[in-house]
């Protein structure tokens, strides 16, 4: 789901979300073997990611799944994860439970909310007054010095862009945008641009909306955008949505990518059955994505809970109570070679939503709290939100600030930069948000590098000058 912590807008209001996770690298068992199978149609076709060995052919990978009742969708080679259909409630048995895993059964079908829009004029006025997160991180000053390369895209994986507002028309490059949701890119426009959610939008303005003296602007708004649509009118990041858009991220040349949610079905992803398949399936596309340039950065989640000790702490799970271990991690944040943003406010105090983990979090942006968030665009005009999705995008700018400073940068180059520039933000001397005498939060480490902030405040202004 994407991580929205409150929207206030005249037009659009939204609220949402949580945290997620994963890892560990599962070995095969023997799938259910009948000498013939007589494939049944037993409900409406479901979708399932399934792991493959690597550079598994692609024939070879459709023929095995066909044989045992399934329909190929997608299939990445690379790194051996495909996205298979099937109507034969068998398949997972048949291909082997540790190989197989539905997203899609897992939540159930949702009931989709029926839009509701209102058409107005974007406004003229200039609104950069209101953008007190960007002079945090010194971005008014640094776009002046250096607004990012045109040869520079970020890709927003997200609910869609809107490529017709004012400030994100210049932007966004259609040609490098796709939806995802089915776990096969589909670039034609109607796959990628926003419909149920301004989530996406809101994103893709804290990266790159346009400095043209109205509205808002961007950490970055030389830079190109590419839409990329994973997250569905339901609210849901299923994993073939991710393994999907971060595949296309990596085959469209892009220097970053934007991950503002988590990885659906769980809040937390753990070593427990069926979650083994999601967490590998992402850390397989995460580490080729990377390999390939692609610099990964994703939302540590806004649940205020401790990643690096999740052992015995509870998160809201699909309307239960869901208890972490200590496998549990964040995905795609809490993977290796992602970098993992928290948030804070207005006063460079964590925000009371965001996550936060010593060895998890790398650095901080701003991603507002109670009654100051981030204004940004949505579609038909602007809105604030909070959140650590609205943090994320503040250290992809910069991300992509560096990477047309520092051309050929590799993402772990471009990592190290970000997190030697930041700006040092101690742990605070008391965390009590609710003046109820007790610590809302634990911040552990010591000033240049501590569990609510990771290395600090990502600097644009240090990326450019």
């Amino acid at each position: 789901m994407p991580l929205l912590r409150r929207t206030q807008a005249a037009v659009v209001s939204v609220a949402a979300v949580a945290t997620v996770l994963v890892s560990t690298e599962p070995a095969f068992a023997a799938p259910m073997e009948p000498s013939v199978v007589t494939c049944g149609d037993h409900h409406l076709d479901v979708r399932y990611v399934v792991l493959y060995e690597p550079w598994t052919s692609a024939g070879d990978a459709a023929a095995e799944a066909s044989s045992k009742c399934g329909s190929t969708v997608a299939y990445y080679p690379q790194i051996g994860v495909g996205v298979v259909t099937s109507s034969d409630r068998r398949f997972p048995a048949l291909m082997g439970r540790d190989r197989v895993f539905s997203a899609q059964s897992a939540v159930g079908r949702s009931k989709q909310v029926e839009a509701t829009r209102t058409a107005y004029e974007v406004p003229k006025a200039d609104r950069t007054a209101e953008q007190w997160n960007m002079a945090m991180i010194g971005a008014d000053r640094a776009r002046a010095i250096d607004p990012g390369s045109s040869d520079v895209t970020v890709g927003v994986l997200d609910s869609g862009v809107d490529s017709t507002h004012p400030d994100l028309a210049a932007a966004v490059d259609p040609a490098r945008s796709a939806g995802c949701l089915g776990g096969k890119p589909d670039s034609t426009p109607a796959a990628w641009q926003p419909t149920e959610s301004p989530h996406g939008t809101h994103v893709a303005g804290i990266i790159a909306a346009a400095d043209d003296g109205s509205g808002v602007t961007g950490v970055a708004p030389g830079v190109r955008l590419a839409s990329v649509k994973v997250v569905d009118d339901a609210g849901f990041v299923f994993p073939e949505a991710v393994v999907c858009g971060l595949m296309w991220a990596a085959a469209q040349g892009m220097a970053v990518a934007n991950n503002s949610y988590f990885v659906d079905p769980w809040l937390q992803t753990c070593d427990r059955d069926g979650e083994r398949v999601v967490s590998e399936a992402v850390r397989r596309a995460v580490d080729y994505v990377t390999k390939r340039g692609v610099l990964v950065v994703a939302a540590a989640s806004n649940e205020n809970i401790d990643l690096a000790r999740p052992h015995g702490q509870t998160v809201d799970a699909k309307g239960s109570r869901r208890t972490l271990d200590d496998s549990c991690k964040v995905l795609p944040a809490g993977l290796r070679g992602v970098v993992a943003v928290s948030a804070v406010g207005p006063s460079e105090l964590k925000a009371g939503y965001s996550a936060y983990g010593l060895g998890v979090v790398d650095v901080t942006a701003p991603g507002g709290d109670r009654d100051d968030c981030v204004l940004s665009t949505v579609p038909g005009g602007y809105a604030e939100s909070c959140g650590t999705s609205m943090a994320t995008p503040h250290v992809s700018g910069v991300a992509a600030l560096l990477a047309s400073t520092h051309r050929g940068a590799t993402p772990q180059a471009l990592s190290r930069l970000l997190t030697g520039q930041a700006r040092t933000v101690p742990c605070p001397a008391d965390y009590d948000l609710d003046g109820a005498g007790g610590q809302d939060a634990y911040c552990s480490g010591y000033a240049p590098y501590n569990s609510f902030h990771g290395h600090g405040m990502v600097d644009a202004l240090a990326a450019v000058s």
